[in-house]
């Protein structure tokens, strides 16, 4: 009889990988500027330069909240979460594969993304189950950021109207 934890791809026996999903809902829009990544090229934006013009501001938010947790102010909480340098740096790409995810925008994660999805769900290629986790996370992580889109309008207008 399969388990929850063959459903999930291993998902809901993970702990730090549940984290990291956390983690990155709450930061892939950590001092995000309101305007565009095209925009911020158009402006010559310091951070436009620092980033090459691909998804800067999903970069930006991913580079200052791992800075952030891991500048020591959260050193109790990384040894709760990371038992070791090989978990943090797990850790780490989970939350950037994740925040990446919510870059809408770029033709070429997106196509990258996709492309993913068919073969670890391919029924001619075999996948793993870490394969098929890591690109559920990431529809998940994109479908959340843009869920907003379907509110109601009078609840869209209450939370927009500034």
């Amino acid at each position: 009889m399969k388990e929850a934890h063959d459903f999930t791809y291993g998902l809901t026996s993970d702990p730090l990988t549940q984290f990291a999903i956390i983690f990155s809902a709450i930061v892939h829009d950590v001092d995000h500027h309101g305007v565009s990544n095209e925009q911020l090229i158009k402006e010559n934006n310091r951070l436009a330069a620092l980033y090459k013009g691909k998804s800067i501001l999903k970069q930006n938010s991913t580079d200052l909240a791992l800075e952030l947790f891991s500048s020591g102010n959260f050193a109790a909480l990384v040894s709760c979460v990371c038992a070791d340098e090989t978990e943090f740096n797990r850790f780490r790409q989970l939350v950037v594969n994740s925040v990446m995810a919510t870059d809408i925008f770029d033709r070429e994660l997106g196509a990258l993304r996709n492309n993913r999805w068919a073969k670890a769900f391919s029924v001619e290629e075999e996948s793993t189950a870490d394969g098929k986790a890591t690109i559920v996370i990431e529809h998940i992580m994109q479908a959340a950021d843009v869920a907003h889109t379907m509110q109601h309008w009078h609840v869209y207008q209450k939370w927009n109207e500034q």
